[in-house]
């Protein structure tokens, strides 16, 4: 590796690839013989290049990944496992630790100093893998500072501001705002819903106090209660950081930003509304690594999955994705999205916004400013070759129209609609105005899902369900002696679940649904028909999940309707 090193000419790199030219390179080496500056050094004195573009060079030609740790909020639990003194003297910064996996995520700029890595091994134990990330080394020394000189932990920082003469409900104008503590305040609170696997954030105002609190696996908890006084700081925090108007308090804002939590980039999509005690805030996390996964890892039965993969196999028609907000539609579309995302397609998106980018796919966000809504965009859409049409949601008759037209001129057409189940798709398309000899052969299949919680595996209980359970079981619990229930530990904050899997029930499409919808059949003759292709409803489906131990029936009696199976 060190050999590696000296042969890269970092110079040559940057004439190589148009950063500086020929000239500049010489007035730098020039400079460097009066001064011994390392080159790279010199040509960001005298401005012929920036540290950024020095950094990601530098990265790419040695294959590592490189950072902006402008960017960066760096986790607490990694800095207590580095020394301060070791970190200025190796010039390294730890970023990140994940407890799960014990891997510690460095920033360096010093990536082939093995001494320094094995100094860091030998005092971390062979237990703690380290993964290394190039970074500027202006920066990497400004951060050092910074990390390691105030307090990273939300109780530290709370203390910290209620005993020092800080007026925190205003931040500065210029100098250094890290040193403020409503900005660590914030930057803390993002860190620790990430780490707790939140999905919101929310920042209440009430008469004498704010609540905070987070969604973990789909249901709410309070996590904080802060004094009111801490409001209009957190509040112009928020709004400087997502690009919001901090004067205007009486109308709602969105906004957007992106951060590297925990070693990885995550968005954060913001809302703020007047309400009679303040601005309501919820952030809402898009975590594309949590969030975008195959479909092998969806938890699905194999049955499910099969007939998925045999949709997407379809070169034309439009599959329907249905159920209530917060309940996984967009997460479900893209994990199908990227079963076929490979560089033979033209995959193209309209959505409103855009929440998770992803490599091949040509996105857009609908904007109302300039006319652009879902029916114009889908319009303009089909005029760039697209082979796959994403379309964020089907919430009006134009927008329908114009998937529906899509799907019909040979496109595949991927879609939402809010209805409660999947038979619900055609009495609410009828609604907005599709004909049904439309829907009839264009509609290739309909998923409706809901999200639950699923039982920790260290500490779930099993026990005997008891006859009115067994009565909701079914004939499918005929032979069942137990089923689970949550309890709580450690390793899921005493909550008895954790994480989430999506329930879904899947309507194919065949030539018998086909005709019930063109001739506008009743609901019951769509049931049956859905049943005799194999149908099985969310309560079904549901109960499956409690029958293989998966979730809990409180958990799925919460998220699915199952009052059906007691008649």
């Amino acid at each position: 590796m060190a050999e590696q090193r000296k042969k890269l000419r970092l110079g040559e790199l940057l004439v190589q690839q148009g950063l500086v030219t020929p000239d500049q390179l010489g007035i730098a080496l020039a400079e460097q013989k009066q001064n011994n500056i390392p080159i790279g050094r010199q040509l960001v004195r005298l401005g012929f290049v920036t540290e950024a573009a020095i950094r990601d060079i530098m990265a790419r030609t040695v294959g590592q990944e490189s950072i902006d740790l402008a960017q960066v909020v760096a986790d607490p639990e990694a800095l207590k496992l580095v020394p301060q003194d070791f970190a200025r003297r190796h010039r390294l910064l730890p970023i990140a630790y994940n407890a799960d996996e014990r891997q510690l995520s460095i920033a360096t700029t010093e990536i082939f100093n093995v001494v320094a890595l094995d100094q860091l091994r030998a005092t971390l134990g062979p237990s703690i893998e380290i993964k290394t990330q190039l970074a500027g080394e202006a920066q990497l020394e400004d951060y050092i500072d910074q990390f390691y000189g105030h307090e990273l932990s939300v109780d530290g920082i709370l203390q910290e501001i209620e005993t020092g003469e800080i007026d925190y409900s205003s931040l500065p104008g210029g100098g250094d705002e890290y040193t403020q503590p409503m900005v660590r305040l914030v930057n803390a609170l993002l860190v620790d819903a990430v780490k707790r696997g939140a999905s919101d954030i929310h920042f209440e105002p009430e008469y004498a106090f704010l609540r905070i609190r987070y969604r973990i696996d789909g249901v709410l908890e309070t996590v904080r209660s802060l004094h009111k006084t801490y409001m209009p700081g957190i509040t112009v925090r928020v709004k400087v950081i997502s690009d919001m108007n901090i004067a205007e308090t009486r109308a709602p804002q969105d906004g957007r930003l992106s951060l590297t939590l925990n070693g990885r980039p995550v968005d954060f999509r913001v809302s703020t509304h007047p309400t009679i005690h303040g601005e309501n805030i919820v952030l809402r996390i898009l975590d594309r690594e949590k969030s975008i996964i195959s479909l092998d890892r969806m938890n699905l039965p194999k049955p499910t999955i099969n007939r998925l993969q045999l949709l997407l196999a379809r070169p034309e028609g439009i599959l329907i994705v249905t159920g209530p907000t917060g309940s996984g539609k967009t997460t479900t579309l893209y994990s199908l999205l990227s079963q076929v995302n490979d560089e033979t397609v033209n995959i193209m998106t309209l959505e409103d916004p855009v929440e998770y980018p992803v490599t091949l796919m040509r996105q857009t966000s609908v904007n109302d400013a300039v006319h652009m809504d879902f029916a114009s965009g889908i319009r303009s859409m089909m005029r760039q070759d697209p082979d796959i049409i994403l379309v964020g949601e089907m919430r009006d008759k134009d927008t329908a129209e114009m998937a529906f037209r899509a799907a019909m001129t040979g496109h595949q057409v991927f879609s939402t609609l809010h209805t409660n189940s999947a038979l619900g798709a055609f009495p609410r398309l009828l609604d907005i105005g599709i004909q049904p000899d439309i829907m009839a052969g264009n509609i290739i299949g309909v998923i409706a899902q809901r999200l639950v919680r699923t039982l920790c595996t260290h500490c779930k209980e099993a026990y005997v369900p008891t006859q009115e359970e067994r009565k909701i079981l079914g004939k499918d619990a005929a032979g069942t002696e137990q089923i689970f229930r949550p309890v709580g530990c450690a390793r899921c904050n005493n909550k008895g679940y954790k994480g989430r899997s999506s329930v879904m029930e899947l309507l194919v499409m065949d030539e018998d649904l086909d005709e019930l919808v063109a001739r506008r059949g009743t609901a019951k003759e769509l049931r049956a028909a859905a049943f005799a292709n194999n149908f099985r409803p969310l309560a079904q489906e549901g109960v499956a999940r409690v029958l293989d131990g998966t979730t809990s029936l409180a958990e799925i009696a919460r998220a699915v309707d199952l009052t059906g199976l007691l008649t």
